[in-house]
Order: C-alpha cells, then structure tokens, then sequence
C-alpha cells in the first residue's frame, strides 16, 4: 500500500521519510522532506520504477522545512497537486516570511541544512480544511486537523494508516525512547494534547512518522507516551523558568536530560546522536 524512501538526511540513515502512495489514478507523495534531500528523493523514487512526472498529488502534515522543504521542486518538476493547511498555503506561494523565521534559528546553517525552497505555483495549491476528504491518487485521504507543534498542521487517514507529521513526535526505528519536536514559534501544550486524544480516538491501525517509519505495535499507546513525554518536558522547563534559570543553562541541562532518557530506554551512542540530528 506504501513505500518508505529514507532521504538520508545530513547522509544519516532513518532520520527523514517520505511515503509514496500508488493508487489507480496515480501516485501520492506524503512528505517531501527538505530542498536539501531532493537528489535522494529522485533516487528513491527511480528505486521504485518513478519519475518526477509519475507523482500526481503531495500532502504535507506542515510547512517546516523537514517535512516540506521541496514541495516546490516536485511541484514544478512533477506538475502534481499540493494539499496544505490553509494557514500554510500563503508560505507555499511567498516562502519569504517563513525562510527569515528559519534564518534566525539556522544561521549561516540554512543551505547546508535545507537547501533551496522554491515556492509552489498557484495553480498547484490546493488547501485543505479539517475532515476533508482528498482524493489523491484516486485514494481517499481525509484531513485531521492537529495543532500543537505547528498551527498549520493536518495528520492524515488512509484506511487505518495515520501519517502523522509531527504531531506523535519522533521514534527511530529498532527504539523505544520518543523524542519531541517543540521549535517556536508555535508550540501550544492544550492544543497538543487535544490532538493526540484526536487521533487516539480515531483508533489508527498504524502510525506513519516522518520521524522515522511505521508504529505498527500498539499505535494508541504510542499516542499515550507522547503525551506524557509532552508533560514531562513542560514540567522539566517550567521548574527551571520558575527559578531564574538562564536560557544557555536551561539548553545544556534539558539536551543531558534527553539523551540520559535516550539511554536509559536502551539507544546505544550511535541512536543518541541520530536522536539529536532529528530533534536537536
């Protein structure tokens, strides 16, 4: 029913997936990954007998520039349909606003990290609003609205399986330690946690994570430990913010706080580095 393509990111293996999704009137892409992956990209999907031209409709869960990075590129390269969060849309058209935001994270580490974003062409842009059915590939995704990492995020549902962006955080293959995404702008607690209960309701057979491949063993409790790791990193910041702590500290207690967890949940040193390659 799908394919995973590893995008090596930063040429790390199992960091950043894209999923293709065949169906009989064409070929989804779920996720792009970023513009600095576009080469494996190609090279994932001529491992699988496509072309760019093969690719009818991309879903991104989000713009950030892990997950959508090249949507620009394989909407030009493939003429293909992108789907989007209708808070996300404007950022696809004009990426302007949403590059200066990334520069002032990245630095001088924008282009070596995300490559070029060109921005999609209008008539390539579809937005999509919550519960919407999308027939992409001639299949039936439906829409889940999710926020709490990003304002403009969607999960989406396709006959039980959940690709779920980064609303259910990031677990690397072969581990049992869950790590969470939580870069500003956006980062809303209540909204979070109203999304996971969202998708924990829907029942998924499996949840498909950019970060990184299938949870197909107990997918509700995957959503349940995301949700205590949410409220477990809250309450590790705020006690620091409460007391004065300085940010630079607060940086270096909570990055040894993560990887001991790591550790402890059985990721040998290999495991904690990729761990800080996704979420860093």
């Amino acid at each position: 029913m799908y394919s995973v393509i590893d995008l090596r990111f930063q040429d790390r293996p199992e960091i950043i997936a894209a999923y293709v999704v065949p169906g009989p009137a064409g070929v989804a892409l779920v996720e792009t990954g970023p513009g600095s992956t576009v080469a494996q990209l190609e090279a994932g999907l001529a491992q699988l007998g496509l072309r760019w031209r093969d690719i009818t409709d991309v879903l991104v869960t989000h713009i950030h520039l892990d997950h959508a990075g090249a949507v620009g590129h394989v909407a030009r390269a493939s003429r293909a349909r992108v789907y989007v969060h209708p808070v996300g849309a404007p950022h696809l058209l004009d990426p302007s606003r949403l590059l200066a935001s990334a520069r002032r994270l990245y630095g001088e580490q924008m282009e070596a990290l995300w490559g070029e974003f060109l921005s999609v062409p209008g008539d390539r842009l579809h937005v999509v609003e919550d519960g919407e059915t999308i027939p992409a590939a001639g299949r039936r995704f439906r829409a889940v609205e999710t926020p709490g990492h990003a304002r403009h995020h969607h999960a989406y549902l396709l006959d039980g399986l959940c690709f779920t962006g980064d609303i259910a955080g990031a677990r690397l293959p072969r581990q049992r330690h869950i790590r969470l995404p939580t870069p500003p702008p956006d980062i809303d607690l209540p909204a979070w946690h109203a999304s996971l209960k969202r998708l924990h309701d829907l029942r998924p057979d499996a949840l498909l994570l950019t970060h990184y491949g299938p949870v197909t063993s107990e997918p509700r409790r995957h959503l349940e430990a995301v949700g205590e790791r949410l409220q477990a990193v809250a309450e590790f910041v705020y006690r620091r913010w409460q007391a004065g702590e300085s940010v630079e500290a607060m940086i270096a207690a909570y990055s040894d706080w993560v990887a001991e967890q790591a550790k402890a949940e059985g990721a040998d040193a290999d495991a904690v580095a990729r761990y800080e390659v996704v979420v860093p």
